[in-house]
């Protein structure tokens, strides 16, 4: 029996199922790391005022709105105790782990299809007729994982003004928001101030490119729900973390740096592959493209092979609900990286 071949080994392994910035993690937060050891020895508890207080001043928002939890499924985990949906609804296609955390909290999970035939673009008004008081909660992804569509603050605000209404508890995941253009006038932590029935949460795991320091957090002006998720487990950041993390909010070169880079290699991708007939790209808002093979021979799997040949991991999407095995994702990294990641999915699909 022969072998399949092995990477080609002048190439080296780039991630690009992960979502990562691909600037890495910012300096700043590897110096405080190293010139704050000494923290291991106080409680967590400690740091956290002053790493709310970055937070807010980070995103323009009191201080006191700010919950705190061990990465953005720990974070969901709470919601899911706080609040004890009995039925969730989510968006397909979106991220599992929605459906994951939620399910282990018996929760019965109900599901909006987006069409492919509108780009899998959100609308708003049909979503909002599928809604009824038996639904307690939504969690939606703003940017959307894997689809990389934006929903605009507009939109919503409407929504969440119905929500409101029909007494559900709306959940929107902004863990990509950050890489997005305009992200000042997408970003839906100022709708907390008037909503009490909202959540915005982060993640600095993606653009900071921090996963190991399992650092997320929500924005909400719901007191109730605040109490609950801050008594069930109120130090359960590391001291390393929560001092480490004041300073990456604090780095602007970092943080205009990323989003420049992201911003243009995003525009340079998607022009560049956006003339082969073979592929159906859905315009990237994030920092990854979902793809679609259009020739009956390019399967997800062919593609997916092809690049593992020269140290490219991509994402198969065939077991993301709503897809199947025609579409590929691939987030966007370093310039001379991706032009190897370009030219190699367009001559696998032209094969």
């Amino acid at each position: 029996m022969s072998k399949a071949p092995l990477r080609l080994e002048q190439y080296d392994t780039v991630l690009y199922n992960a979502n990562l910035n691909p600037m890495g993690a910012p300096e700043s937060v590897t110096k405080a790391l190293s010139e704050n050891l000494d923290s291991v020895v106080r409680y967590p508890g400690d740091y956290y005022g002053n790493l709310k207080s970055a937070i807010a001043v980070y995103l323009k928002c009191d201080a006191d709105y700010v919950v705190l939890a061990n990465g953005s499924a720990d974070l969901l985990h709470k919601y899911a105790v706080a609040i004890a949906p009995k039925k969730a609804m989510v968006l397909v296609p979106t991220s599992s782990q929605y459906e994951a955390v939620l399910k282990i909290h018996d929760c019965e999970m109900c599901y909006y299809e987006l069409e492919e035939a509108k780009n899998f673009e959100f609308d708003l008004a049909d979503f909002v007729s599928k809604l009824d008081s038996s639904i307690d909660m939504i969690v939606i992804g703003n940017p959307n994982n894997p689809t990389s569509q934006i929903i605009s603050r507009d939109d919503l605000e409407t929504l969440a003004a119905v929500c409101k209404e029909l007494d559900i508890f709306l959940v929107i995941d902004e863990m990509y928001i950050e890489f997005t253009e305009n992200y000042a006038d997408l970003t839906c932590v100022p709708l907390v101030e008037d909503y009490s029935n909202i959540a915005v949460l982060r993640s600095v795991s993606k653009f900071f490119a921090v996963p190991g320091l399992r650092l997320a957090y929500a924005i909400m002006n719901n007191k109730d729900y605040m109490k609950a998720i801050e008594t069930k487990s109120p130090t359960d950041i590391s001291s390393l973390t929560a001092v480490s993390c004041l300073t990456m909010f604090r780095d602007k070169k970092y943080i205009e740096e990323s989003r420049s880079q992201i911003y243009t290699e995003r525009n340079l991708i998607y022009s560049a592959m956006s003339t082969n007939k073979k592929v159906k790209l859905y315009k990237p808002y994030a920092n990854y493209m979902l793809v679609q093979l259009l020739d009956v021979e390019a399967t997800a799997e062919k593609i997916v092979d092809a690049c593992k040949l020269k140290g490219i991991i991509i994402r198969n999407c065939e077991n993301i609900k709503g897809l199947d095995n025609r579409y590929i994702r691939f987030c966007f990294m370093k310039p001379s990286q991706n032009d190897l990641l370009v030219n190699t999915i367009l001559d696998a699909v032209n094969m």
